[in-house]
């Protein structure tokens, strides 16, 4: 059993007989005496991909799961079955394109970085680095005398992502994209 205030962001524990992973975690401080703090935590079911929210005192126990993480990386699509392959014995998996879900828009072939948690042989998600390095195939050209301003524009990447970026970015330029909530970070040299 591990309390649930030493949870921390992608940690993984058992919820009615699922394992579940911490996808956000905000801490509450009441101001009264006496009264706990309260950590109001985001859950998503790894089978089902549900999402749970439930809220812990500091002190409540939460059952920990078995699972190991391995570094993988992303080999190829072939339609909807995207390929894996295991950086330590370089065995490969095939996961569907329903089984990860909000990943499949932040997938480059050769991607490395990525985590998969696994429950014996099983692989039971992945987690991607929290920003990729995506190329824009398509956008609105850049206007003359633009200047790093507040002005967007929409931008199709190389995987089929839209997204906004700033206004003086071009076709071909590489781009930083924030995977947890699909912004723009930063133009890449």
């Amino acid at each position: 059993m591990i309390k649930a205030c030493d949870l921390t962001k992608n940690s993984v524990v058992e919820i009615h007989g699922d394992p579940h992973v911490v996808e956000q975690l905000r801490v509450q401080s009441p101001s009264a005496r006496g009264a706990a703090t309260l950590y109001k935590i985001r859950f998503r079911n790894v089978r089902t991909r549900a999402k749970l929210d439930q809220t812990f005192k500091g002190d409540d126990p939460v059952k920990e799961t078995d699972f190991d993480t391995r570094l993988v990386a992303f080999s190829f699509r072939e339609g909807d079955r995207f390929t894996f392959m295991d950086m330590e014995d370089y065995s490969q998996f095939e996961l569907m394109a329903d089984e990860i879900g909000d990943a499949v828009p932040y997938l480059v072939d050769g991607m490395e970085g990525i985590k998969a948690l696994m429950q014996g042989s099983k692989v039971l998600c992945i987690q991607l680095p929290d920003s990729v390095d995506l190329a824009i195939a398509e956008c609105a050209p850049s206007m003359r005398g633009a200047s790093v301003t507040a002005r967007t524009k929409t931008a199709k990447l190389e995987t089929g992502l839209e997204l906004q970026v700033p206004e003086y970015m071009e076709q071909g330029e590489r781009v930083r994209v924030d995977t947890r909530t699909g912004d723009f970070v930063q133009r890449v040299q």
